[in-house]
């Protein structure tokens, strides 16, 4: 947890030094001029200062909650960029102004001591208020950045704690740091974290559409760095340094440094601090040190400081009033930000489903998320789709609504054109009056799919099989002969080419019917294993090819193997292909792969997985490629990002073939299968869309 905790604890640290010494020099200021009394004004200007920077994080934290996922990217984007600001100005600051930080506070309490009490809490609470507001900004962009707040919050905790008793120290006169050293230290290396906050908040700003590049990588070493090893969650953590990022972070981080840090660098040498003559009392080392020289009871003009007296009216007041309301002030104000920034839930709206009645009771919408109840009032089944009627786009769907029954539907809702269409299991569709919609904001509509969309790539994928199972029947028998003639070593390699051609049909299976358990059936389930009689195919001959079994033995299973296949290219033509199957095999063909290839499942002693994984990736690049036409039009930054993930697979899978071998996934070191795993899992999770995108829809 420290590689997230690290940032936040060195801005807990830096900050509550801050904020401590400004206190320190309030304590002591009052003290000296015998104003004791005056020391709870103080403490309620600082509690009101910590109020305000909770209540503020607060309000930070709940009004992320309440956005969507990309309202989320955009609003911590932003928050990111303007944390770095105000961190980079509070560095330089404090750079500038440790060297007169005392003076400044002591002229602004002798003169707040002559005025009310009130004077004085604000003379407290604005100088402890900023350190406040930017501690909890930057803690929470980096508990954004860090994905977890565990981490965060500990880290800062842990250094507002220390920089309480170093300002204790510091207070008491037990303690001697070189504060011109320590802040010049610390803001070199907060430079460096806000360069990383900066690169984060960027790519989210892009990935929350406010920013260009979202899929142009400046570089991805993703299949060469391991994510999730303890030295990639370091640099992560600390320096928000991903294995991949876009130009825009490049050039933001990169930029950000070069000019910052030099700027800084320059800065601390103009500055640096004339030596002490000797003989001068110090007490931390440098000029810098004066601010925490508070308590030094020989500075005489500090002895003749006024001393006011409490007014009649603070005397009748509750001593527990003013701390109470300042506590209680910014606490109110978060929460009713919080509760009237939250968008409300319009209240659902009843809307009728059937062939007479499709949208009776539906009125014009508010913009934002809306829930609608559909109730079916027919006496057939029915499909129920909010669509633009315009361009039949879904923005919306119940699938199978019951006769009698009633379902919600979700939909966002922006400025545009709605109406209901209903399409019962028989009969033809109807569509409802449609309605306009004023208001901003964007909402996403999917364009319906129709069996006709889908016959152009079926006819070619069906071709792309069709091609591929006729030059698997040359192979199968070349293997059969192989093993017919005892040449088992030649045997080996004509399996796996076999083999591989078969892997590469992938999103065919399910249109194989019964020939997929005779070619490339699994001993898994059957109650001889791999010594069962039903135990056929592919796997059946790799056992034997890689157990020592006899040609004797393998005659029959590998001409078994040559007749099914020549069985299934004959019957493929007439098999039924259903247009859906090709959206839902895009995403299952690697499902499977990651499920039994990638764990060693179907390796029945050849060690070939990965060059079966390698196969599957090939026929999902096939698949893709004759899907393209119609992602690119509803999703045009998805197959650049795909194309991105199986490239970076690609890349892994071939460091794990050695000529005419591969590396068995059981014997792959640790580090190369988490990144395997890994890309596969990326790879899958960005393909999962598709189905969706792709589905036949009746509204079509």
């Amino acid at each position: 947890m420290w590689d997230d905790a690290f940032p936040s604890f060195l801005i807990g640290l830096r900050e509550g030094l801050e904020a401590g010494l400004i206190v320190s020099i309030l304590v002591a200021t009052l003290v000296r001029a015998g104003a004791r009394s005056r020391l709870p004004q103080v403490w309620t200007g600082v509690l009101a200062a910590i109020a305000l920077a909770l209540s503020f994080g607060a309000v930070l934290t709940f009004t992320a909650a309440s956005l969507s996922a990309t309202a989320q990217e955009a609003f911590g984007g932003t928050l990111s960029v303007i944390a770095v600001a105000f961190v980079t100005a509070m560095v330089f600051w404090m750079r500038r102004s440790a060297h007169s930080l005392s003076g400044e506070i002591k002229e602004k309490v002798t003169g707040a001591l002559g005025m009310g009490a009130g004077v004085l809490v604000a003379t407290s609470f604005l100088a402890v208020g900023r350190e406040g507001l930017e501690t909890a900004l930057f803690l929470w962009t980096t508990a954004q950045a860090a994905g977890e707040s565990a981490g965060p919050l500990a880290g800062a905790a842990i250094g507002l704690v220390l920089s309480a008793a170093l300002c204790w120290g510091l207070y008491r006169r037990v303690l001697r740091i070189n504060l011109t050293k320590f802040f010049t230290a610390t803001g070199a290396v907060l430079i460096v974290i806000a360069a990383g906050v900066l690169g984060y908040g960027l790519r989210d700003l892009q990935e929350g559409g406010v920013l260009p590049g979202h899929t142009s990588y400046a570089f991805d070493l993703s299949g060469s760095v391991d994510a999730g090893a303890w030295y990639s969650t370091l640099v992560q953590g600390v320096l928000n340094l991903t294995p991949a990022m876009t130009w825009l972070q490049v050039l933001g981080y990169g930029g950000y440094l070069a000019v910052v840090l030099t700027l800084f660098v320059r800065g601390v040498r103009d500055t640096a601090p004339r030596r002490v003559p000797t003989g001068v009392p110090t007490r931390v080392g440098t000029e810098a040190a004066e601010s925490a020289e508070a308590t030094d009871a020989t500075e005489a003009d500090e002895a003749n400081l006024p001393a006011a007296q409490p007014t009649q009216a603070s005397r009748r007041r509750p001593a527990w009033l003013v701390p109470v309301a300042v506590v209680t002030v910014p606490a109110l104000i978060a929460g009713a930000a919080v509760v009237f920034g939250r968008p409300k839930p319009a209240a659902a709206e009843t809307v009728a489903v059937s062939g007479k009645e499709c949208g009776k009771g539906f009125s014009a919408p508010k913009p934002g998320r809306q829930t609608f109840q559909m109730h079916n009032t027919g006496d057939k089944t029915s499909e129920v789709y909010l669509v633009d009627p315009a361009t039949n786009a879904v923005y919306g769907e119940v699938e199978g609504l019951a006769p009698g029954t009633t379902r919600a539907l979700v939909a966002t809702v922006a400025g545009g054109t709605y109406a209901w269409r209903c399409v019962p299991s028989s009969g033809p569709a109807v569509t409802s009056k449609a309605v306009r919609v004023s208001g901003g904001g964007t909402s996403q509509a999917v364009v319906p799919v129709s069996e006709q969309d889908l016959s152009g790539p079926l006819q070619q994928y069906e071709s792309y099989v069709d091609k591929g199972l006729a030059t698997l029947v040359g192979q199968t028998r070349t293997l059969a002969a192989d093993i017919k003639g005892g040449h088992l070593g030649k045997a080996r390699a004509d399996w796996l080419t076999a083999h591989l051609t078969y892997s590469s049909l992938g999103a065919a299976y399910g249109t194989f019917e019964d020939f997929d358990q005779k070619i490339n059936g699994r001993a898994d389930g059957l109650p001889g294993g791999v010594h069962d009689k039903d135990f056929a195919g592919f796997h059946r001959v790799e056992y034997g090819l890689w157990h020592g079994e006899s040609a004797a033995s393998l005659t029959a299973p590998a001409q078994q193997l040559a007749t099914a296949v020549a069985g299934l290219r004959t019957a493929f033509p007439h098999q039924d292909f259903d247009p859906s199957d090709l959206p839902l095999r895009a995403h299952e063909i690697l499902e499977n792969t990651l499920q039994f290839e990638l764990t060693g499942d179907t390796d029945e002693g050849s060690g070939t997985n990965l060059a079966t994984a390698d196969a599957n990736l090939a026929g999902t690049r096939e698949l893709l490629a004759v899907l393209r036409p119609l992602l690119t039009t509803r999703a045009p930054h998805l197959l650049p990002t795909v194309d991105a993930d199986a490239a970076r697979l690609q890349t892994l899978l071939d460091a794990a073939r050695h000529g005419s071998t591969w590396t068995p996934v059981a014997q792959l070191d640790a580090t190369v299968r988490a990144e395997v795993n890994g890309a596969t899992g990326q790879l899958l999770e960005d393909l999962s869309p598709v189905p969706d995108l792709l589905e036949i829809r009746k509204s079509a």
